[in-house]
């Protein structure tokens, strides 16, 4: 079996949000993704997902970041208008404070159905919401380059998109407790560190063979290439509550992505941490997010993450001044100055004691683009 790559030749940008539909008066998540589904016409753009109380909402391939924020802002209130027409509210965050999974109606489809037959309790409480993002890249072999060395840069990202500290009607002590629930699948979590594109053939061949997945589609790592769209996808990211805060991850991955693909066609060995400093990195920035110390080298140096980030937008402006995006990634900055979404949910649960107006807040951040503080 043989894995075409249909590379692209430019570092075009998709973005996909996973989005929570509301039920205005309780703030309890709704099983609205059907009937919004009945009034979409545009299912490209607007699709189902696992839980009927998801509703996915898609970009086109776009040529640059300024590009992303027009798609998205424009796909966003049409999304809007039809779930005020319906009687939902719409919020964008890693997961819902205080519904419960165990009450989610999984969506009518043959997928979904093998997926929670095949893994059970692990995929019933895939409550959680993302957002991922595409970046075109040239060949496999440069996809599988360029993936290896983004898992350095994955807890920077977990970190800067953290907002999910509430699940299930607790605190759950983390900056991001979605990237643990989702880690529980088995095809989820750091990916593989592979050679090069024919071990990422090898590894897809024998895993179809032993009827573990039936396609590409049901691997689900942090970071992976994509070989029907061409593109590196960077899933590690919470939903982010703002569309000024989605742009902002955005401008930084595809410049990180276009800047180590610099590296690469320049013949440079790639940043890259062992698997251990990883795998302790992120669960570091799931557990504290940008307050957490990172560790930077085998004898168990450390630096702040917050730091280190701030070092990164700095190595990849001249990419993002190329790029034309060098003013949405310096939002970046911005964000690390101010109040991450998981900071700002604790901080009006603190002050209200009440999950639902923590989701009120939410709601409100997504629809006037703006941060709300308590």
């Amino acid at each position: 079996m043989r894995i075409a790559f249909r590379g692209s030749p430019r570092p075009t940008v998709g973005v996909e949000l996973e989005l929570q539909l509301l039920d205005p008066e309780t703030m309890n998540l709704v099983a609205g993704a059907p009937a919004i589904l009945q009034r979409t016409a545009d299912r490209a753009h607007v699709k189902a997902e696992l839980i009927e109380s998801t509703i996915e909402l898609n970009t086109d391939v776009c040529e640059d970041i300024a590009e992303v924020r027009r798609d998205l802002a424009e796909r966003i209130e049409q999304l809007l208008v039809v779930a005020d027409e319906l009687g939902y509210q719409v919020a964008c965050v890693g997961t819902h404070p205080f519904s419960k999974w165990v009450e989610q109606r999984i969506t009518d489809s043959e997928r979904y159905r093998r997926l929670v037959e095949q893994c059970q309790w692990p995929a019933r409480r895939l409550m959680i919401f993302g957002v991922h993002v595409h970046v075109g890249i040239e060949s496999g072999e440069k996809a599988i380059a360029i993936s290896n060395g983004l898992t350095t840069y994955l807890p920077h990202l977990l970190a800067l998109s953290a907002s999910s500290p509430f699940f299930n009607g607790a605190d759950t002590g983390l900056a991001s407790c979605r990237s643990k629930i989702f880690e529980s699948l088995p095809t989820a979590g750091l990916p593989y560190r592979l050679l090069n594109w024919a071990e990422f053939q090898r590894l897809m061949i024998t895993l179809v063979s032993a009827k573990a997945i039936e396609s590409i589609r049901e691997i689900w790592w942090d970071v992976r290439p994509h070989p029907h769209f061409g593109t590196i996808e960077v899933r590690i990211c919470d939903g982010l509550p703002t569309l000024d805060e989605v742009i902002a991850v955005t401008a930084l991955v595809q410049a990180l992505v276009v800047w180590l693909g610099d590296q690469y066609d320049e013949g440079m060995y790639l940043p890259l941490h062992r698997h251990w400093i990883v795998r302790e990195n992120k669960w570091r920035a799931a557990r504290w997010s940008t307050e957490a110390e990172i560790i930077v080298d085998e004898d168990g140096n450390l630096e702040r993450l917050d730091e280190s980030l701030a070092r990164l937008v700095e190595s990849v402006t001249p990419v993002a001044r190329r790029l034309g995006s060098d003013a949405e990634l310096q939002r970046v900055g911005a964000m690390l100055g101010g109040d991450l979404s998981y900071r700002r949910q604790r901080s009006i649960y603190r002050e209200t004691g009440d999950y639902t107006a923590v989701m009120k807040a939410l709601v409100r951040e997504f629809r006037e683009n703006a941060p709300v503080q308590a």
